[in-house]
């Protein structure tokens, strides 16, 4: 099987905020669907805030940042047999969460 990132970019949920609660709901019947295919691995929404880059000798800074037009809001991690089984998820998680899922196969690694 192969494991797939599903991610939409932080500010792409602009349903109104009285459907938040709907959305989730929708969004979680997803999540729980993947779970009892046996497909989930692991997901969920970042807080949006300010980050920290660690550079590479340990050295944390607080900004500036590199000119970004978009971060990720949220993810989800699948493990599927194919190409099309996780674009089918990642249709579903558009429609549960009311906005676009980019698509990205997370590359083998033995030791995971």
């Amino acid at each position: 099987m192969t494991r797939y990132l599903l991610s939409f970019h932080d500010g792409a949920m602009t349903f109104p905020e009285e459907d938040r609660p709907t959305v989730a709901q929708a969004a979680h019947q997803v999540v729980r669907a993947a779970q009892e295919a046996g497909e989930w691995i692991f997901g969920g929404g970042l807080a949006s805030q300010p980050t920290s880059i660690v550079a590479t000798d340990g050295t944390i800074t607080d900004g500036p940042y590199p000119p970004t037009k978009e971060v990720i809001g949220g993810f989800a991690i699948v493990d599927v047999p194919s190409r099309e089984e996780a674009l089918k998820w990642a249709a579903e998680f558009a429609a549960g969460c009311r906005c676009a899922q980019e698509f990205r196969e997370i590359m083998f690694d033995p030791l995971t």
